[in-house]
C-alpha cells in the first residue's frame, strides 16, 4: 500500500476528528476549551508512543510538548498551536461543514487541521515502520494568537538542538509553503499634554491627540513598501469628553521588515520623530517590543525547501516556497539558527473570519508531503 493509499484509508477518521476539534471553542483565554484540545492531542500521541509534558498557565490552556525517540540521528520539531481568535459560542454557530471542496468552520485553517496533519503524518510513518529519527518533538502552544505570551521561552527551548523545525500552519491558498517571513516590532506611543475647557479657555490646553497625530503622520512617511518595510498605525485613543482638551493619547504602531537591521533602523527613525522638541509643548513616551523576529531564507532553509520540492514531486505535484509579511512561530527557529519551513498544513485561507476554510482535496496530499519531508530530512542526517 502506498503512502497516499494509506492516508486515503484514514480520511474518514481524519474528518471525524476535525469535526470534533472544531466543535470545541478554544480561544486563547478559554482555558477549558484549549485544554480539551490538549487532552485529545495527548491521548492520541500517547497511543503513538510519545511521552507528554504539559505546562500549566495562569490565563491560557496548557502548553503541550510531546516527544518520541527513534533509532536515527535527526532531531525534528513539529510546531503548532491550539488557540483560536474566536470567542466562546463560535464553535456552535459555525460547526464544520462541507461547501464544495471547502471544509469550513471556526479554527479549521488556523490551525486545528494543521495539528491533525502532524499527527496523521507521524502515524503514517509509523504504519510503514519508519523511526529513523533521534527525537521527534511536537509542540502545541496555547497563546499564539495574542501579544503577551508565555510560550516563547518553551518554543526556544524546544528548538534548541533541532536539525529542522516544521510548522503546521496552513499552506498559502495556492499551495505554497513559506520560506521567509518579516520580523514584527510593535511600538506603543503615549502623548502627554494639558487639559482645559474646550469652549472657555482652549488656549490654556495642550491637545495630546492632535500632537500625537502630527507625529504619526511623520511616522507613516518612513515606510518603504518597495523595500518591504511597512508601518501601520493600528490603534489610537485618548481624551475623555468632547468639551475637554485631551491631556493624554496613545497609539500602537506595527513595523515589519525582512531584515533585523531594517527593523532596528526604522525603530530608531520613529524614536527620533518623537524625541524632537515641538512647539506644541506635548511630551512623548515610547516603548517597543519585538513581537516576532525576521525569518530569512538562509542557505539551510533553501536546502529544506529543495527537500520539500522533491517530496512533492515524488507525490505528483509541484511546490514552491514564498516570502510573506505575516509573523509566525517558525521565526523563532531562525532566531535560534535552526532552519524552518512553514505552511506544511493543508491548503486553506480566510483565517480569523466567518468563511475560514481548508480544501478537503488537499488533506491527503499535504499529510503525505509532511511525512515524506520528515523521511527525507532524516535520510540526509543519517547519511
Amino acid at each position: 500500500m502506498t503512502l497516499t493509499d494509506y492516508l486515503e484509508s484514514q480520511l474518514k477518521a481524519y474528518l471525524a476528528a476535525l469535526q470534533r476539534l472544531v466543535a470545541i471553542d478554544s480561544g486563547t483565554y478559554d482555558k477549558e476549551g484549549g485544554n480539551l484540545i490538549n487532552d485529545w492531542l495527548a491521548a492520541r500521541l500517547v497511543r503513538a508512543g510519545f511521552t507528554i509534558q504539559r505546562f500549566p498557565q495562569k490565563e491560557t490552556a496548557d502548553h503541550l510538548l510531546a516527544q518520541l525517540r527513534g533509532g536515527g540521528r535527526a532531531k525534528l520539531l513539529l510546531l503548532g498551536h491550539c488557540d483560536t481568535v474566536y470567542p466562546r459560542g463560535t464553535a456552535a454557530q459555525r460547526p464544520l461543514r462541507l461547501v464544495g471542496d471547502r471544509l469550513m468552520g471556526a479554527g479549521t485553517c488556523d490551525m486545528k487541521a494543521g495539528l491533525l496533519n502532524g499527527i496523521y503524518a507521524i502515524e503514517a510513518l509509523q504504519a510503514r515502520g519508519f523511526n529513523d529519527f533521534a527525537l521527534l518533538n511536537l509542540l502545541c502552544v496555547a497563546d499564539e494568537e495574542v501579544d503577551e505570551r508565555t510560550s516563547i521561552p518553551l518554543i526556544l527551548r524546544a528548538i534548541r538542538g533541532c536539525d529542522a523545525v516544521l510548522t503546521l500552519e496552513a499552506a498559502r491558498e495556492n499551495g505554497d509553503i513559506v520560506t521567509a517571513r518579516k520580523g514584527n516590532v510593535v511600538i506603543c506611543a503615549r502623548a502627554q499634554g494639558r487639559s482645559a475647557h474646550a469652549g472657555v479657555e482652549p488656549e490654556k490646553g495642550r491637545n495630546a491627540i492632535s500632537g500625537l497625530m502630527r507625529r504619526l503622520l511623520e511616522v507613516e512617511s518612513l515606510a518603504k513598501p518597495k523595500a518591504g518595510i511597512t508601518i501601520n498605525i493600528g490603534t489610537i485613543s485618548g481624551g475623555s469628553l468632547p468639551n475637554v482638551v485631551p491631556d493624554h493619547a496613545r497609539a500602537s504602531i506595527d513595523i515589519r521588515a525582512f531584515e533585523q537591521d531594517e527593523l532596528d533602523r526604522t525603530v530608531a527613525e520613529i524614536e527620533a520623530v518623537f524625541a524632537r522638541p515641538g512647539e506644541d509643548d506635548i511630551t512623548f513616551r515610547l516603548n517597543h517590543r519585538l513581537a516576532s523576529p525576521p525569518m530569512p531564507c538562509t542557505d539551510a532553509v533553501a536546502s529544506l525547501e529543495k527537500l520539500a520540492v522533491k517530496a512533492a514531486q515524488s507525490l505528483g505535484f509541484e511546490l514552491r516556497g514564498v516570502s510573506t509579511g505575516g509573523a509566525a512561530d517558525s521565526a523563532f527557529a531562525a532566531q535560534a539558527g535552526v532552519p524552518a519551513l512553514d505552511g506544511l498544513g493543508p491548503i486553506g485561507g480566510l483565517d480569523h473570519g466567518p468563511d475560514e476554510y481548508i480544501l478537503k482535496s488537499s488533506i491527503v496530499p499535504r499529510i503525505a508531503l509532511l511525512a515524506e519531508l520528515i523521511r527525507l530530512i532524516c535520510g540526509v542526517k543519517n547519511g
